[in-house]
């Protein structure tokens, strides 16, 4: 990343092998030299949050958006992963990039232990699972009983990887260890590093037990996981799990403008960000805009117009309607499916002070939903709607405030929600298959969050997405996960191929993850 120059100067990270691999961003000379003391944990803090964050918005507008048909690269072929080109470089780039953060994280975590500072303990495991559960839900079974342990004595530089099912084992005893730490309320010693949640104890505690449900979420089709008597005891006892429960518990980062607190796309103009490439989908506008049978736009949820911008060119788009491109198109369609596409809101997303979020509370009412829709807390479908309004009604009151800085500025107000929730486009009432349209509707709402919308869809089917006819590169198959890169797999072999071997394909874009419907049901 490139930010904190100041920062790293003084508090220099050491990144250790993962997987036996070099090609790690080396911060520090030798780790194995770091002396505790030399470095104060709170010097680790803002970079693990601000470059995270970052690392976050980069990632939801290079991979999440193209994966998932939020957007498409139609505009050139200098990027084709809307077509599933997506080579060994990239796989190894986002495995150290989770790797790096991961690391970092452990390395604040043992300063902390060092340093008796409780309450940065309790972030570094929050942190951690953050991480680590992207590096698992994009590879499938990962090191992580013996990640990271190369620094200290008696660890391995070639980690045995562990199934998916205990990681994510894990991870649940970690987020319930740092939910313990948070629990006495520890002091957070340095409040203005903290541009989340001003080191508020109680913020973090309700972040880590939602990062528990969103996990709890993703393998919940795992009956072994015995997720509703989990999710049950988090809904019945909020003392000991507190959780979101309204928009101000946001896992949003707030830069403030100035270096380094600035958003990734600060310095991006319109062109690099989106009108010369990425573009929204007629996917996107066939979810969010009803047309009439004489192809009249006549009605559109009111977030569009905050996250795109319809193309403004005459010659395009002489009926100013929004028009979406067509993901996996083939290199032939391109420009014609490119013409006249709507593109990115650059004003929302490319300020020096845009915010980045990692989870919203609106995720946390949607997992609830689900849950109560398919027995696995109680309520039922009568409880399940309440879920569903409140976690749409959160979703368009965020993106509310956001629409302030649109080019043409616009807020979202009650009587606009409440129409919004009679429309077809998100009407309870009206939906004949109310799993669908609660998947559909927390598909919107991930947007701009990460990768969290590509985990979503592999777990659920949903939304329906069309394979375009150039994803040539991959078999007109979305990508199931990410192959583990060759450098992984020169330097750490047998433990890897033991995974692959475990998870039941071979080591490409195509093997269904343990929690995936696809595994499901086939069985894996």
């Amino acid at each position: 990343m490139k930010r904190y120059k100041i920062i790293l100067a003084t508090a220099l990270i050491s990144i250790i092998t993962f997987s036996c691999t070099d090609e790690f961003e080396d911060i520090n000379t030798n780790p194995n030299k770091t002396t505790v003391g030399e470095i104060q944990a709170s010097g680790m803090f803002e970079p693990l949050l601000y470059d995270g964050a970052n690392a976050w918005l980069y990632y939801t507008w290079f991979w999440n958006n193209e994966l998932i048909q939020f957007t498409a690269f139609t505009g050139g072929t200098t990027r084709q992963e809307h077509r599933y080109f997506i080579s060994d470089g990239n796989w190894e780039s986002v495995w150290n990039t989770y790797a790096r953060y991961t690391n970092n994280a452990l390395h604040m975590y043992d300063l902390s232990k060092e340093q008796g500072d409780r309450s940065l303990e309790a972030i570094s495991l929050t942190l951690k699972v953050l991480y680590m559960s992207n590096l698992t839900d994009i590879f499938g079974d990962i090191p992580y009983s013996e990640a990271f342990t190369g620094r200290i004595v008696g660890g391995t530089i070639k980690p045995k990887f562990d199934s998916q099912k205990e990681v994510y084992e894990l991870m649940f005893a970690d987020l319930k260890a740092a939910n313990e730490i948070y629990a006495a309320n520890p002091v957070f010693l340095k409040p203005s590093l903290d541009g989340m949640y001003g080191g508020s104890m109680e913020k973090w505690r309700k972040f880590n037990n939602s990062i528990y449900l969103r996990l709890l979420c993703r393998v919940s089709g795992r009956s072994e996981m015995n997720v509703g008597a989990l999710m049950t005891e988090v809904l019945n006892d909020p003392a000991n799990y507190p959780v979101f429960t309204s928009n101000e518990d946001n896992a949003t980062v707030n830069f403030s403008g100035s270096d380094p607190y600035r958003n990734e796309f600060a310095e991006t103009i319109e062109g690099e960000f989106t009108s010369s490439g990425r573009k929204l989908t007629q996917q996107v506008i066939k979810m969010t805009v009803i047309t009439n049978t004489g192809d009249q736009q006549i009605y559109e949820d009111p977030r569009l117009a905050i996250i795109g911008k319809k193309n403004p060119s005459v010659d395009t788009n002489p009926d100013n309607i929004w028009i979406g491109t067509v993901a996996g198109c083939t290199e032939e369609e391109r420009s014609t499916v490119d013409r006249g596409s709507s593109w990115l809101n650059t004003s929302v997303f490319c300020r020096p002070n845009a915010p980045g979020g990692f989870m919203d509370y609106a995720e946390v009412q949607f997992i609830f939903a689900e849950a109560a829709l398919k027995g696995l807390i109680p309520g039922g479908e009568t409880q399940a709607k309440e879920y569903y309004t409140n976690a749409v009604s959160a979703s368009l009151n965020k993106w509310s405030e956001y629409g302030q800085y649109s080019e043409i500025p616009t807020s979202i107000t009650e009587e606009n929600i409440t129409t919004f929730l009679a429309s077809d486009l998100a009407s309870w009432d009206n939906a004949s298959n109310k799993e669908e349209l609660v998947a559909n509707q927390k598909y919107l709402a991930l947007f701009w969050m990460g990768m969290e919308a590509y985990h979503e869809f592999r777990r659920t089917a949903y939304p329906a997405l069309t394979i375009g006819g150039g994803t040539i590169y991959n078999d007109y198959i979305l990508p199931t996960r990410f192959a583990y890169p060759t450098t992984t797999m020169a330097t750490n072999r047998d433990n890897a191929e033991e995974a692959l071997t475990r998870m039941g394909g071979s080591n490409n874009m195509k093997t269904p993850l343990w929690w995936s419907k696809q595994a499901i049901e086939e069985g894996k």
